[in-house]
């Protein structure tokens, strides 16, 4: 299975729960950073085999962040008017890039998919809040080094494996911790609602002592963020809508409750989004 195989599967999920036909789709968003070609895009891969002729169709690429950028994205189109139903996805084949003879990095990665339709509605729903970011200086941090236009394939980088993910997992960490750390602060600082009145946070499913040590800087309850990595591994911009799936599904989550949607990857890339469900 590509990508778009996993992204088809959870978009039609999307639209079973929203009671949609896929013909009445104005734009579907995939966010990946593992696309099933360079072009074209994935979600005009995913828009054809919906079905969906009437919906624009575009790739987006934060890595782990990518789903609560696509969920930014998405608001924004709504509320200018410009659209009114978005199928956004976050869908990812990362242990197609995974080197299994590095012990240290193989054992992290998944695949999967989540999606999720946005459209305007009098239901209470909204976004509060958003906060998207990214610094570009050391993008040795997480990488895939070849395959782009920088180092086209050859038998030179295929026998160096550098169409395998490289992590720099320490420094990955103290930055991640650091930048969600803030994440929430900021948040709380923009809108005035503190964590204690938000039912939820769902964190990219990276590690879990990043997102525990994250919780306690800001001296909230870890038990507060949703996890299910145990499960999945890191699904990079899978991640989020799994989880938030999930979380749902046992009834951690309910129509009206403030969630918070919180991300950090390669880019690096991070992203937070407070929103009623």
């Amino acid at each position: 299975q590509a990508t778009s195989d996993l992204a088809v599967n959870a978009c039609r999920e999307a639209l079973d729960d929203a009671g949609l036909e896929a013909d009445e789709l104005d734009a579907i968003i995939v966010a990946t950073c593992t696309p099933d070609h360079l072009f074209p895009a994935t979600a005009c891969l995913v828009q054809d085999e919906l079905g969906a002729e009437n919906a624009m169709a575009f790739d987006l690429e934060a890595a782990c962040s990518g789903f609560v950028y696509a969920f930014n994205q998405a608001a924004m189109m709504v509320h200018s008017g410009a659209v009114e139903n978005v199928l956004f996805v976050g869908s990812e084949n990362l242990t197609a890039f995974t080197d299994y003879s590095d012990r240290g990095s193989c054992i992290l990665f998944g695949d999967g998919a989540g999606a999720a339709v946005l459209r305007p509605s009098n239901n209470g729903g909204e976004v509060l809040h958003a906060e998207l970011g990214a610094k570009g200086s050391d993008p040795s941090l997480l990488r895939i080094m070849a395959g782009g236009s920088r180092r086209p394939a050859s038998q030179q980088t295929v026998e160096a494996g550098e169409h395998y993910m490289e992590l720099k997992g320490r420094e990955v960490f103290r930055k991640a911790v650091s930048k969600l750390g803030q994440l929430m602060h900021r948040t709380t600082e923009a809108t005035g609602v503190g964590l204690d009145d938000v039912r939820l946070i769902v964190p990219h499913q990276s590690n879990l002592r990043i997102i525990q040590a994250a919780c306690e800087r800001v001296d909230v309850s870890p038990e507060k963020a949703y996890m299910n990595i145990d499960r999945y591994g890191n699904t990079s911009s899978a991640s989020i809508p799994l989880a938030f799936h999930e979380a749902v599904q046992e009834g951690e989550a309910e129509r009206g409750d403030l969630v918070l949607f919180l991300a950090f990857g390669a880019g690096l890339t991070w992203a937070s989004l407070l929103f009623r469900y």
